[in-house]
C-alpha cells in the first residue's frame, strides 16, 4: 500500500469514528434500531460513511450526505438504495466504475479515476443536515482535496455544490469573497491548480422519479466533467 492508500485508509477509520454531531449520530442509531421492513434482519452499519474511490482519481464527486436505509445500512456511500442505482449506472456507461449496480460494502465494485463523497457523512432527518453540521464534516472533505490529486469535481445539489466550494475556501485555495453559485449544467473553471467543477441536480429519487434529472441529462455533465478531469492525461 503506498503512502497515500495509507493516508486515505487512516482518513476512513477517522471518519467512522467520529462522534462530532450527536444529533446525527443518535438519528443514524434509530434508523438502525428500527430498521425497514424491506432490512429488518440486516445489521446496520449506523455509523458515519467515508469516501469511496480510486485513490488515483483525478474526479471527485460530492453529494449530500447517506441515505438512512442506503449508506448508513450499507457503509458504504451511495449504496444500497435508489440514488446509488442511478449514479453508479451512469459511472458504469462512463467507464468510472467496474460495474452498474453498488449493493454492498464487499460486492467488488471498482471505482475507476473517480472518488465519491458527501458533505455531511452520517445520514440526516429528512435528508437536511444543519449547516453546522456540514461545518463539522467538513475537515474530512478538506483532507481529501489535500490527499488526492483532483483535476475536476462534479457536485450533486446545491448543498455538496457549497460544500465543495467552502471547503476550498478553507484551504485558503479560493479567495473568500469567490462567488460560484450552483445551477445545473454549469461549469466552474476555477484558478488553476484548483479542480474545475460542474453542477448537477442531486441524483435523488425525488429528481431521478419526476424526470428532473434523467439518465441522458446525467451523463452530459459527467461527460463534462470526466473530460476536464482528463483533460492534461
Amino acid at each position: 500500500m503506498d503512502a497515500r492508500a495509507r493516508a486515505l485508509q487512516v482518513l476512513h477509520d477517522e471518519t467512522v469514528a467520529c462522534e462530532r454531531c450527536p444529533r446525527l449520530r443518535a438519528w443514524c442509531r434509530r434508523v438502525a434500531a428500527e430498521r425497514r421492513r424491506a432490512h429488518e434482519h440486516e445489521e446496520y452499519w449506523a455509523k458515519p460513511v467515508p469516501g469511496f474511490g480510486d485513490p488515483a482519481a483525478r474526479l471527485m464527486i460530492v453529494g449530500l450526505a447517506p441515505a438512512a436505509h442506503g449508506g448508513n445500512r450499507t457503509g458504504r456511500i451511495f449504496t444500497g438504495d435508489r440514488s446509488g442505482d442511478f449514479l453508479w449506472a451512469a459511472l458504469h456507461r462512463a467507464g468510472l466504475a467496474s460495474q452498474p449496480q453498488s449493493r454492498s460494502r464487499d460486492d467488488g465494485l471498482q471505482a475507476r479515476g473517480v472518488w465519491v463523497c458527501a458533505a455531511a457523512r452520517c445520514a440526516p432527518p429528512d435528508n437536511r443536515p444543519l449547516p453546522g453540521e456540514v461545518d463539522n464534516c467538513m475537515p474530512y472533505l478538506v483532507r481529501e482535496l489535500e490527499l488526492l490529486d483532483i483535476r475536476a469535481a462534479l457536485t450533486l445539489g446545491k448543498i455538496g455544490h457549497d460544500a465543495l466550494i467552502a471547503a476550498l475556501k478553507r484551504m485558503g485555495r479560493l479567495d473568500a469573497k469567490a462567488r460560484h453559485p450552483f445551477a445545473h449544467g454549469a461549469v466552474h473553471r476555477l484558478p488553476s491548480p484548483l479542480p474545475a467543477v460542474v453542477c448537477s441536480y442531486h441524483v435523488s429519487q425525488q429528481n431521478t422519479f419526476t424526470g428532473r434529472l434523467t439518465p441522458a441529462m446525467f451523463d452530459e455533465v459527467l461527460a463534462k466533467v470526466k473530460a476536464l478531469a482528463e483533460a492534461d492525461s
